[in-house]
């Protein structure tokens, strides 16, 4: 993989935000959650589809902090609008695992 500059890296804004809202996504092609993502009130609230659903139920989301990236341009997906992309990590299984913070951290906070 070829190696990027640091200028390159910060026009990505990956930044924390609390999941408020998941729900089932039936219309999509593979399993997925909509999920409402509060990015604080610089940003606010953003919907994305994540397929994470083999380790996560809509309730275990809820409150759950998760870094995304917020400066992507919005993507139709069957009916809904993607409005930043939720990171995570593939397994062996093909499952994610969210990318998160281990502390609280304030929603909209840009990674460093």
């Amino acid at each position: 993989m070829a190696e990027i500059s640091w200028e390159s890296f910060q026009q990505i804004e990956l930044r924390v935000g609390t999941i408020v809202e998941a729900s089932d996504f039936p219309e999509a092609r593979n399993p997925s959650y909509i999920l409402r993502i509060d990015f604080g009130p610089d940003i606010g609230v953003l919907k994305s589809s994540a397929q994470i659903t083999d380790l996560y139920t809509p309730e275990t989301l809820i409150g759950k902090q998760i870094i995304a990236v917020t400066n992507f341009p919005s993507k139709q997906i069957g009916p809904i609008m993607s409005e930043c992309l939720v990171t995570g990590f593939h397994q062996p299984d093909r499952s994610v695992v969210l990318a998160s913070t281990d502390m609280p951290v304030a929603n909209g906070t840009r990674l460093a």
